[in-house]
């Protein structure tokens, strides 16, 4: 099964992927943890992703495509995985849908959890990652960028009949729950 968990920042997605994952026993698949490793290792990739995150701003596209290309041919992919943190774009979700295509592959589903602003700037406020973009005023330039550039990628995932929206709010344990609720029966 190949699930995508969405959201805006501060939504819970990797909390929320790798709970999924570890339910279904597939792998969980963080774009932002292969992003934060590629940077902590000083990697040519982790600088120029660096230079973007430090910003606010989206990594570009055919990067981010391409490494989540490059990981998931590991073996441990074959039999599924949760992703989150990507497809940031519509240019992305185009670009994975092929990438999948050629692998005979589907995204099983594509589940969106929303919360208030207000909640997503307390949570990234307060998770104490000490990520550079995890200030009040970098956090609400992120969720300008994901309601400009990222919220249209639900309309795709919509249109192609995968798309289940969740409150991302509560418990993480109620969110959870509503997830697994909400995933296709196998």
């Amino acid at each position: 099964m190949r699930i995508i968990i969405f959201g805006p920042p501060g939504a819970g997605k990797g909390t929320q992927a790798k709970m999924v994952a570890d339910h279904l026993g597939i792998v969980h698949l963080s774009t932002g943890k292969l992003f934060r490793e590629a940077i902590n290792a000083g990697t040519e990739l982790g600088n120029i992703v660096k230079s973007f995150i430090d910003e606010g701003h989206l990594v570009p596209d055919q990067t981010v495509v391409d490494m989540v290309e490059q990981t998931i041919a590991g073996d441990e992919y074959k039999d599924g995985y949760v992703i989150d943190g990507f497809p940031r774009t519509v240019e992305q979700a185009v670009a994975f849908d092929h990438l999948l295509e050629r692998r005979n592959e589907v995204v099983d589903a594509f589940i969106s959890l929303h919360a208030p602003d207000e909640e997503l700037i307390q949570r990234l406020l307060s998770r104490g990652e000490g990520r550079s973009d995890d200030t009040e005023e970098k956090i609400k330039t992120r969720l300008d960028v994901y309601k400009e550039e990222t919220a249209p990628v639900m309309e795709y995932y919509q249109q192609a009949g995968m798309f289940r929206s969740v409150d991302g709010t509560g418990s993480i344990e109620e969110i959870y729950q509503r997830i697994l609720s909400a995933l296709p029966k196998r």
